[in-house]
């Protein structure tokens, strides 16, 4: 077939190329897009065909990189690269979904998703061409990804602000200290706790028949309220400390 539409005359990269890898086939879902070389380098991921024209894949979009050797999914070993992004070509290509692999993510809300497999020639290269993907990828810390919080192990990673935002207060800081750490978020709900005890509280004392302001007052004053002893005549089951 004729050049696909998105295919653009560039020059190769000349900086912070960890991988070149000559003589590898480009297929995006499913359709070859010629022979090329593939440029694994810092700043993003290009294919250029030998006739000069290709494409870039900037870090941020591949979702997901892997070396494929499953020859039931695909007759010849290659680099599978996984971008959260569509393609012009795909858009008009009709064909079914092979063995209806991706049925029920096909959403119209889905986000848009592209398969790329690069081919090398030279499989033994297989290993290279991943490990310096690897190393690229880890230089473009993906700052919306919320999925992967968990197993995120970049040095970028701030474990302190991570708990902070879990509103975990680390028990040795003071009342006052601990409450400028926290969130917003953090400060809402401890306020909405204050809220709800002062509530209970007051509630108690209405109970006992106890005069409301009074008890709160004595209450925040830090003095013990002895509620009276006929209390427990009125509610049996009440435990009250005399």
């Amino acid at each position: 077939g004729g050049a696909m539409s998105f295919l653009k005359r560039f020059s190769p990269p000349a900086e912070g190329v960890r991988h070149q890898q000559p003589d590898t086939e480009a297929v995006l879902a499913g359709r070859t897009l010629g022979a090329g070389t593939l440029y694994i380098a810092e700043s993003r991921l290009s294919w250029l065909e030998n006739s000069g024209v290709g494409f870039s894949l900037d870090y941020p979009t591949i979702s997901l990189h892997a070396v494929s050797r499953d020859l039931s999914a695909y007759p010849w070993e290659h680099l599978y690269v996984m971008v959260n992004a569509k393609f012009e070509e795909e858009e008009t290509k009709e064909a079914p979904m092979a063995e209806g692999e991706e049925e029920e993510d096909s959403d119209d809300d889905a986000e848009p998703i592209a398969e790329f497999r690069f081919v090398p020639s030279d499989k033994s290269a297989l290993e290279a061409m991943f490990s310096a993907m690897c190393e690229c990828q880890a230089l473009h810390p993906d700052p919306d990804d919320d999925d992967s919080d968990n197993d995120y192990e970049g040095e970028e990673y701030d474990v302190e602000a991570r708990e902070l935002e879990q509103g975990d207060i680390p028990s040795f800081y003071t009342y006052e200290e601990g409450l400028s750490h926290l969130t917003a978020e953090g400060q809402a709900t401890l306020e909405r706790l204050e809220g709800m005890l002062a509530q209970s509280v007051s509630a108690q004392y209405n109970m006992a028949g106890v005069r409301t302001e009074d008890s709160i007052r004595e209450f925040e004053d830090g003095m013990e309220v002895d509620i009276a002893p006929v209390v427990a005549g009125q509610f049996e089951d009440a435990e009250v400390d005399h």
